[in-house]
């Protein structure tokens, strides 16, 4: 390899390096990275020009001083992504930059260089805004299935509102913040609450596994369930409600409330009718094995 073939990959292996920092996180010098900004580097330049590089290929000439260039259609592979239309654009622009310095002197050429791309440097980490993507999704822990019913999330934020999201159709949650480390609630009527924190290097393609909520399947059961023994429904509310629990019936539209004793909920529960299946738990709160608060819609 020539002086000015070092020179020229050189400066592509410059250039590679500071488009993948455009999108990515990762240590300035292209010959500090390691094995996760590698996989991040092979991921990003397979989706920006369809092809990739082993990780056997990026050591020899990305981190180490090869012996010799790449083969010509990695050389055109890299300038591709790197912005330019082949090789050949490449050397011809940064062969021009490189005669017009040589002509300003040595100390002055090199000098200039290196203003230039520390210029370059500031401007990227002044102008680009690292933002993380935080994906998750939901199974089931007893059946390992995706929960496919539409689940409500909290973020919650230091010093701030908490943000409230759902759930897509697979039972999957994105998100896209600046911060590396996210802190959100998962609810649902029938899975239990939790408080989820996860930060951005164990976050990838994350699977929670959320526990059911057996007290309220139950009585999500008792009310849509084809239930023929009355009687033995009743003693199984009876043992499931706190005597003072507090269960509220929610009309849509918010046009009120209506507050049911422990008694007449069951009454309501056991008195076949074809509303019953309309019934949706929207809230619950338990104390020593009971329920103590109830907050349910019939749609």
């Amino acid at each position: 390899m020539t002086s000015e073939d070092k020179r020229l990959f050189e400066c592509l292996r410059q250039a590679t390096a500071s488009t993948f920092l455009t999108r990515h996180s990762a240590p300035a010098n292209i010959r500090d990275w390691k094995g996760g900004d590698i996989v991040a580097f092979q991921e990003d330049l397979f989706a920006n020009v369809n092809t990739s590089v082993s990780e056997k290929w990026f050591y020899t000439y990305m981190k180490n001083d090869a012996h010799k260039l790449p083969r010509i259609d990695m050389l055109n592979l890299l300038s591709t992504y790197a912005g330019y239309q082949n090789w050949n654009d490449f050397k011809a622009r940064h062969s021009d930059v490189w005669e017009k310095s040589e002509r300003e002197g040595g100390a002055k050429k090199y000098v200039s260089l290196l203003v230039v791309a520390l210029v370059v440097v500031g401007i990227y980490y002044l102008m680009v805004h690292r933002e993380n993507d935080f994906e998750f999704c939901f199974v089931d822990e007893t059946k390992n299935e995706a929960v496919h019913s539409y689940l409500n999330i909290k973020i919650l934020k230091e010093d701030e509102t908490p943000l409230y999201f759902k759930t897509d159709s697979v039972g999957c949650f994105r998100y896209k913040t600046r911060d590396d480390l996210i802190r959100f609630v998962v609810q649902s009527p029938y899975y239990k609450t939790d408080t989820i924190i996860r930060s951005v290097e164990s976050s990838n393609g994350s699977i929670i596994k959320l526990i059911t909520d057996d007290y309220a399947l139950m009585l999500h059961y008792y009310s849509n369930g084809n239930v023929q023994d009355w009687k033995e429904r009743k003693r199984q509310l009876q043992t499931l409600l706190a005597d003072d629990a507090q269960i509220y019936q929610v009309y849509p539209g918010g046009i009120g409330i209506e507050l049911y004793t422990k008694k007449e909920f069951i009454h309501k529960l056991t008195t076949p009718t074809n509303s019953l299946k309309n019934i949706q738990i929207i809230d619950r709160a338990y104390s020593e094995g009971k329920v103590i608060r109830l907050k349910f819609i019939v749609k």
